[in-house]
């Protein structure tokens, strides 16, 4: 054990609590990713805090020596060059189908994620602390509030396409129950589907504002009897 501790400094207790506090926050941030789902989850979120956190202490401890014998030389560059490093991480969060663009919170996320690794290697541990706490109340109420507040903003409405075989004499029912379940019908059509019109095809476009509108969609019809060739899917354009 003594000549294990040799390798340790004073300040190095200092520096083993800065990793840790990246951990720990870094961890907060990712619970809540995980939780929704999202592409860059707890692993993820607490890994670049981590290695944020170690690169600012590589910065500002780890060119000491090189910094006395080059005085022009500016060990700030590495913990600089972070920034560039999560871009590219970020980019490859962010997808795009058709108009729809998904992950840029996600991007988001793992820059200030960053930014609490860089104060918690720099030691600014309340900063560090008080950022995490904003950052998770944004997640969490942002969404809480853009959920019951702004879902019917347009931003919001993704674009649904239905088909299904229906019997000739249940149209009309049929009909009925698709306006109740998709009452934002933007398209409209049906013809008969074989040659003794016993049997309707209907296709129809519609909005809708759910979270999972083609699962959610998709079981709503699946409990009207006798459909034949439901067919429930996202439009991207």
């Amino acid at each position: 054990m003594p000549d294990l501790m040799q390798y340790f400094q004073v300040q190095d207790s200092d520096i083993l609590i800065r990793i840790v506090f990246s951990i720990v926050l870094g961890s907060i941030i990712g619970l809540e990713r995980e939780l929704t789902n999202k592409s860059a989850g707890l692993r993820t979120q607490i890994m670049v805090c981590l290695g944020a956190c170690i690169f600012t202490i590589l910065s500002i401890y780890g060119f000491s020596t090189a910094v006395s014998i080059y005085p022009i030389g500016d060990p700030s560059r590495v913990a600089a060059q972070i920034i560039t490093g999560i871009g590219f991480i970020g980019a490859g969060t962010v997808l795009r189908q058709g108009i729809t663009v998904t992950g840029l919170t996600t991007a988001s996320t793992l820059w200030i994620v960053a930014a609490i690794g860089m104060a918690c290697g720099c030691g600014k541990i309340g900063i560090a602390t008080v950022s995490t706490i904003l950052a998770v109340c944004i997640l969490v109420l942002i969404r809480i509030f853009e959920f019951r507040m702004i879902r019917h903003n347009s931003k919001h409405r993704k674009k649904i396409k239905i088909s299904f075989l229906c019997k000739y004499e249940e149209y009309d029912d049929v009909y009925k129950k698709l306006i109740d379940i998709c009452p934002d019908i933007i398209d409209y059509n049906h013809k008969t589907a074989d040659e003794d019109a016993e049997k309707m095809r209907i296709n129809a476009k519609v909005y809708s504002n759910d979270t999972n509108p083609v699962i959610q969609i998709y079981k709503q019809l699946d409990d009207i009897k006798n459909l034949q060739s439901l067919s429930v899917k996202e439009i991207f354009e």
